[in-house]
């Protein structure tokens, strides 16, 4: 027995295809004013779990990369208060150098030694650098100064280690230890660099034959000993600084290849976008035009 398909009937299916396709050319409306093939989980449920994990591991390369400029950033810090800390010494060396040979007499020697306490004094200015308002020789103790200005030598921070997390399960201690290259001065007795210069100037203001012995032997010693040290600390901060170069790099490359791929999951296709809402919107404006003279009929028109 055959089924009658009634007007309404008709009218019905006809109203449901146009809503139909009335919402294939809102969604194609919608990828290409926003850009994105995906703009509801329902979209791509595969695709939309995908770029909520690519976007969370570009939040993550982001902060690697700003730790890795912070590292930087103090790293470059330390770099230049050692260079200075550097000339320094070689200066300090020059002037011992020349009152062993014994070329100015003691008033030499005595202006060597006024020279070499505002050595002294231009070293603790360096060890004291800040960055971004902390100190950067102080160890975790940022807000301590290290070496207080005047007679005392003694430093005032701690040992301890400041790291910058530039990758998963990855840190690099960006401070330096200047404190073992300064020391706490002569109460410590403790042949470092404060310790040596404090010496060295006593040394040039005695004016006997001990003295100088001890700026032709001893003081000599001890100083290019720390000027060994300092080479050391001075590379150990290059290399910490080419680690974070490169690791820069590496991050940087990650987050190009994260987004292309993000890109590809989450961005429409404009082209393939504009070409499908021109089909649609010639497919849905026939279909209007169709269902009007579908719509219209009435028992009239079939009494005509």
């Amino acid at each position: 027995m055959s089924m009658r398909i009634s007007n309404l009937m008709t009218q019905r299916a006809t109203v449901r295809d146009l809503q139909d396709d009335l919402s294939k050319v809102q969604e194609t409306m919608r990828r290409a004013s926003s850009g994105r093939s995906i703009n509801q989980p329902s979209d791509n449920p595969y695709g939309a779990s995908l770029a909520l994990q690519l976007n969370g591991e570009l939040d993550g390369l982001a902060q690697y990369q700003s730790n890795v400029s912070d590292g930087t950033a103090w790293l470059n810090a330390s770099q230049a208060a050692l260079t200075s800390i550097n000339d320094v010494v070689q200066r300090a060396r020059e002037l011992v150098v020349g009152a062993a040979n014994d070329a100015g007499g003691q008033a030499g020697r005595s202006a060597a030694a006024a020279e070499i306490d505002q050595l002294v004094a231009s070293l603790k200015q360096e060890a004291n650098v800040k960055y971004a308002g902390r100190y950067v020789f102080s160890g975790t103790a940022t807000d301590t100064e290290p070496y207080p200005a005047g007679s005392v030598d003694r430093f005032g921070g701690d040992s301890g280690t400041i790291s910058r997390e530039i990758g998963p399960n990855v840190s690099l201690p960006v401070n330096a230890d200047v404190s073992s290259l300064l020391g706490n001065g002569q109460s410590a007795a403790d042949n470092r660099l404060l310790d040596t210069l404090r010496d060295i100037s006593d040394d040039l203001r005695g004016g006997t034959s001990a003295n100088a012995d001890n700026l032709r032997g001893t003081d000599l010693q001890r100083l290019d000993a720390n000027l060994d040290q300092l080479n050391g600390i001075v590379a150990d901060v290059g290399a910490r600084t080419n680690r974070l170069t490169a690791a820069s790099s590496r991050l940087m490359s990650l987050q190009q290849n994260t987004t292309g791929l993000l890109s590809q999951t989450q961005d429409a296709d404009y082209a393939q976008t504009l070409t499908d809402y021109s089909t649609q919107s010639a497919a849905y404006n026939a279909a209007l035009q169709m269902g009007a003279r579908i719509i219209q009929n009435s028992l009239l028109d079939f009494l005509h």
